[in-house]
């Protein structure tokens, strides 16, 4: 799997703006399960990008799927820091 600096570069901007967001690790200590699922979450999503795009709008659907999951997982994470 080969991955684009450009893209390494926005998951780990992406991903600093989220912890700096979520309470600088004051969620995180407490909800393992819930950062694995995000992490499992975009590495799916970046699969989504780099797979071939003609898949009959399938590939684009699973990819806003996708996008909906990881928002329901911080959601909940900023749920649980509370």
């Amino acid at each position: 799997m080969r991955i684009s600096k450009l893209r390494l570069a926005i998951v780990g901007v992406v991903g600093a703006a989220l912890f700096t967001g979520a309470g600088a690790g004051v969620a995180y200590a407490f909800q393992p399960h819930m950062l694995t699922a995000r992490g499992d979450l975009q590495s799916a999503q970046g699969e989504l990008q780099q797979a071939v795009p003609d898949k009959a709008g399938h590939r684009v659907a699973a990819a806003n799927l996708v996008q909906q999951a990881i928002n329901q997982v911080n959601l909940g994470i900023q749920a649980g820091a509370q």
